[in-house]
């Protein structure tokens, strides 16, 4: 049993590697210069660099695996809101007091903190909103309301889950849809379908949108408490600080949004509803490196496949069933970034899909998400 617990815990060990990036930031809040760009380069480059050298896992755990034996790889997504409060608001606190750092250095150390909190933050709260335990729904909120997204978990789980690949999932990128067009979309689409997801949830038990069951009341609390803590530790220093690393990290949500469906749709059937969700809906990456980082988000297609499954279980899939990426998603959304770079990357792959997948579909209306 021993040898078991302890196999367990070196295989989930990998996907510990987001610790690393916490010191990343002291150092740069203590050193200041050149030192404040260290947690972003090592964010945006050294993961996606490390993947080239690392190279790809296709190999799929047994989804027989006890819960139990889980216990190491959900260990990490549970102390990780604690991890980060101490980190966002202990940098708020110092950097505010200590007077060593310029306005610019701040807004660089900043920024990269949201890099940390939308790339590892905002991920394992992706994977705890999906968890049927109240702890993990609890810290996935306390996540996303410590970004400013809370609405995020009802947009992600009544709508996103239910319609994506149709026009009714705002965070479907359309096909030869640029991501600058897209972030300013998604970003009302997603509060007003969420929004009406919930107002639709509570009108089925007869409850006004209003009803205190509303999770938006919690999403709201949270998000003022973390403004005011902020605020009180930093004064508006310490605000203007908190909002940068929250729209720096739902930026990065909205940019990995974007190259996880981008051009793929469902078909409207003859019923007047759409095929169910299949792996092909979804792009993939087996980069070995950044699915340690992103604990297995890169796997999506068997996501949207199986939402509830728990991230070491997650399922790859082989390239006639599930479209795969070039590149895992930190470099996919550096590319993102550029248009033109991404249509030239992107569109020939979507059309290559269509062909494969579709290939008796000749009107485009047919899967109107594609049409720009």
């Amino acid at each position: 049993m021993k040898a078991e617990v302890k196999s367990e815990f070196v295989a989930a060990l990998p996907f510990w590697v987001s610790l690393g990036m916490v010191p990343l930031a002291v150092i740069g809040a203590v050193k200041g210069g050149l030192w404040v760009l260290l947690l972003p380069a090592v964010a945006w480059h050294a993961h996606a660099l490390i993947d080239l050298v690392a190279g790809m896992n296709a190999r799929n755990k047994s989804t027989d695996t006890d819960e139990a034996d889980l216990f190491w790889y959900r260990l990490i997504t549970l102390i990780w809101a604690p991890v980060q409060f101490a980190t966002v608001f202990g940098l708020i606190a110092y950097v505010t007091t200590s007077g060593h750092l310029s306005w610019i250095e701040r807004v660089g150390l900043f920024i990269g903190v949201g890099t940390m909190t939308g790339a590892i933050g905002i991920t394992y709260a992706h994977e705890l909103m999906h968890q049927p335990k109240r702890l993990d729904r609890w810290m996935g909120d306390i996540l996303m309301s410590m970004v400013l997204y809370g609405h995020f978990r009802s947009e992600h789980l009544l709508v996103h889950h239910r319609y994506v690949g149709t026009p009714r999932d705002a965070v479907t990128a359309r096909y030869n849809e640029g991501f600058h067009r897209f972030f300013p979309r998604v970003l009302v689409g997603c509060v007003r379908s969420s929004w009406s997801a919930e107002k639709e949830k509570l009108g089925k038990k007869g409850l006004p949108v209003w009803h205190r069951s509303n999770p938006f009341w919690r999403y709201g609390a949270l998000q003022a408490f973390f403004v005011l803590l902020a605020a009180a530790l930093g004064g508006w220093a310490g605000v203007a600080l908190f909002l940068i690393q929250a729209i720096v990290a739902f930026w990065q949500l909205e940019l990995v949004n974007y190259v996880e469906h981008y051009g793929l749709t469902r078909q409207k059937l003859d019923n007047g509803r759409y095929e169910h969700v299949q792996p092909r809906h979804s792009w993939n990456a087996s980069h070995r490196v950044s699915n340690w980082v992103l604990i297995n988000l890169q796997r999506h297609s068997d996501h949207h496949f199986k939402p509830s499954r728990p991230y070491p279980l997650l399922q790859t899939y082989p390239e006639d069933q599930a479209p795969q990426l070039p590149f895992g998603y930190p470099t996919m959304t550096m590319i993102a970034m550029v248009p033109p770079v991404w249509r030239r990357m992107m569109n020939p792959r979507v059309r290559a899909w269509r062909k494969t997948h579709y290939p008796d579909v000749e009107d485009w209306a047919a899967m109107p998400v594609l049409a720009n």
